[in-house]
């Protein structure tokens, strides 16, 4: 399939550098795949340690005039991108379903959503504010002024290849700092489209880099060794973000760290089932499962437990499963067939161990990565199944008989990102919330993400936030001037 059968036929495949589209250092290419049909869409060039110090180079070069632009005009520039993003949203989604698998449906509220983070840091860049007080003995003023870390490496996975970029570029920007975006090799087309509309947008050269990569190691390290850098964030695994953590101490990098999760999905015996259940496949079902904040673990009160899971189970069969780019089609491919093997794997597992296979768990054959739509029911407590992220389509429904219970099961687990609680009892509900080892917890409600609220979690899940104020702020850092200006 030629690059001109992609939704942009304009698309450039190169490295983005200092402003210029250009071929990695030694030529060498990677391709992109379909998932859904497993054929080949195009190939990018794939950047080496010599590309990553280049674009590292450029954004040091821009660092200093991009930090002392007025915040009203990096923040028009953001604007414009969103504006951007908004006009294309229809070909940004088709490309986000054929290279990422995602259905249309999914695609189509991705780039809404990754728009909205250059709507809300374009907001965000006039309110870097700082303070001004009097020293407690009164002998002079204690300034405090937020200023840009400067150049800033971002690393994005694939399961939301536009949203994962502009919630890292938004708040950079937005704080006067320059970036090098290093995108999965699994989804690069998407990163480079929203490269080439900040471009449009008037981003100037330099500011935003985009290197891809088909072995990340060496190139993220040499990016990492570089004297410029001085901020990394991160969205993926835990155990890639432990190296990566590993390599920024050796020079004791500010880090941002957006890693996996676990998210115990709470339901009581005096829930709205009929709201639980819609809650439940939008927290599990949004990008077929493949998401940080995905419903992992359903923890439902044992009188509720059996017609929950069946309630579930009638749902998630009646979904259609295909390409995403079929817009009739509502759950996509997995990412690549060692992840659609990997969660068949775990179901396997958990079926032996006794756990009641209620709807999916068989793989079709034919081309492309899909997995069923899957409910298990009678899970173990201790089952291997709720101590892994799925990241699939797959609920596991596990019985609880007490509050107290459920809540130490959910806490059972080296991940803190998000958990969802179902409950009429308001007090209850946000007891158990407060409880509950996660950075983000929904009550009563499936869908968590907003551009405008913090996003990250605790223990194992992560360091920092992204989103909200509190993003902006990931790319600041606080300076004090002691000041005596006479009394």
């Amino acid at each position: 399939m030629s690059p001109h059968a992609l939704p942009i036929p304009d698309l450039p495949t190169g490295l983005y550098i200092g402003g210029q589209w250009r071929d990695a250092a030694d030529g060498d290419r990677v391709e992109v795949f379909d998932p859904a049909t497993d054929a080949v869409l195009t190939s990018v060039a794939s950047g080496g340690p010599a590309d990553g110090r280049l674009a590292v180079d450029a954004a040091a070069d821009a660092q200093e005039p991009w930090a002392a632009t007025a915040p009203r005009q990096r923040a028009e520039i953001l604007r414009r991108s969103y504006e951007l993003l908004v006009a294309n949203r229809n070909e940004l989604a088709a490309l986000i379903a054929l290279e990422g698998g995602k259905s249309r449906r999914d695609a189509e509220g991705e780039v809404a959503y990754a728009a909205e983070f250059y709507r809300w840091f374009a907001e965000e860049a006039v309110r870097a504010t700082g303070t001004v007080q009097t020293a407690p003995n009164g002998d002079k003023r204690i300034l405090t002024v937020l200023q840009p870390v400067g150049v800033s490496v971002l690393i994005t996975p694939w399961n939301f290849p536009a949203a994962m970029a502009t919630r890292k570029i938004g708040p950079a920007l937005a704080a006067g700092c320059t970036v090098v975006l290093k995108p999965a090799t699994e989804t690069p087309l998407t990163a480079l489209a929203v490269a080439q509309l900040m471009e449009e947008a008037g981003t100037p050269p330099g500011v935003v880099n985009v290197v891809t990569a088909r072995r990340p190691g060496p190139t993220v390290e040499a990016m990492l060794d570089h004297p410029a850098t001085r901020k990394l964030s991160f969205t993926g695994s835990t155990q890639v973000g432990q190296l990566l953590l590993r390599q920024a101490a050796d020079r004791v990098l500010n880090c941002s760290m957006e890693l996996g999760g676990n998210a115990p999905f709470i339901v009581f015996a005096d829930a709205d089932l009929d709201a639980a259940i819609e809650g439940a496949m939008v927290a599990k079902m949004r990008n077929a499962g493949e998401s940080c904040i995905a419903a992992n673990r359903f923890l439902v009160e044992a009188a509720v437990a059996e017609e929950f899971a069946v309630r579930l189970a009638a749902r998630m069969s009646a979904l259609t499963v295909g390409p995403g780019s079929d817009p009739d089609n509502d759950v996509g491919p997995m990412i690549n067939a060692r992840a659609r093997d990997d969660i068949a794997a775990m179901v396997d597992r958990s079926v032996r161990a006794g756990a009641n296979l209620r709807s999916g768990g068989v793989v079709e054959d034919g081309p492309g990565c899909f997995y069923p739509p899957t409910v298990l029911d009678d899970v173990a407590a201790d089952d291997p199944i709720l101590a892994n992220e799925i990241f699939g389509p797959v609920a596991p429904v596990v019985p609880f008989t007490s509050e107290q219970q459920a809540v130490g099961i959910a806490n059972r687990t080296p991940y803190g990102l998000a958990a969802y609680v179902y409950s009429k009892d308001l007090a209850r509900a946000m007891r158990v919330a407060e409880r509950v080892d996660a950075g983000m917890v929904g009550i009563n409600r499936g869908f968590i993400s907003d551009p405008a609220a913090p996003f990250g979690g605790v223990k194992q899940s992560g360091l920092g936030r992204e989103g909200g104020h509190e993003g902006l702020l990931e790319f600041l850092e606080a300076k004090y001037i002691a000041v005596d200006w006479g009394v």
